[in-house]
């Protein structure tokens, strides 16, 4: 993992999960643990209504949260109801974070390249429908982060599992003097509450 990376993902601590979150965060340990044990690959894909925020922040802290504790066989990907843009502020709330971006397309709609592990392949980012390729068609948990997603989208073809896992969209900072902080508040909730599943799942 890259030093500024490792870093920061050192610092999240998970006794700021909640009991509340932990909770919420429990089935997803489950489902994750029920597969290490039948040796299965396992497939999360984080869906929101744009594909823009946190279903970037869910997808991408998983896949580095598994790297870090060394759990196998894990690919996450994100999509949501309807395809848009990765938002150029979650670009920006990763790389404070530590992680590097490089974007290899100028478009409405651009594909990112983050890497967080030189022996890893990098994630490769931008907006689309949760069944659209790359994301698997089926054998896949559909982790839910939006409260209208999960509410305007009640079946997810293909999907094994579906787990509500919200949050607070960071759009409501959008343009105001706390856009940064708010972004790199849900960014670090994110990847913490991400971190503290991996955890569970390894013990």
């Amino acid at each position: 993992m890259k030093p500024p990376l490792k870093t920061y993902f050192d610092s999240l601590h998970l006794a700021e999960v909640s009991v509340e979150r932990q909770a919420v965060l429990q089935p997803l340990v489950d489902y994750i643990s029920a597969k290490i044990i039948s040796q299965d690959p396992i497939h999360l894909t984080f869906i929101c209504t744009h594909n823009s925020r946190r279903s970037h922040l869910g997808q991408v802290w998983a896949q580095v949260a598994a790297a870090y504790f060394g759990v196998k066989n894990v690919s996450c990907f994100s999509g949501g109801t309807e395809t848009t843009a990765c938002n150029p502020r979650t670009i920006a709330a990763f790389e404070r974070a530590g992680l590097k971006v490089t974007k290899t397309t100028e478009s409405e709609n651009p594909i990112y390249k983050i890497s967080f592990d030189a022996s890893s392949q990098p994630i490769i980012a931008f907006s689309k429908v949760y069944d659209q390729a790359p994301n698997p068609s089926q054998g896949f948990a559909a982790i839910m982060t939006c409260d209208h997603a999960e509410a305007n989208c009640p079946f997810i073809s293909g999907a094994e599992k579906r787990l509500p896992i919200m949050y607070i969209d960071p759009k409501v900072s959008d343009d105001t003097p706390a856009e940064s902080a708010t972004y790199d508040a849900r960014c670090r909730q994110i990847a913490t509450e991400m971190k503290w599943a991996f955890d569970q799942v390894r013990q």
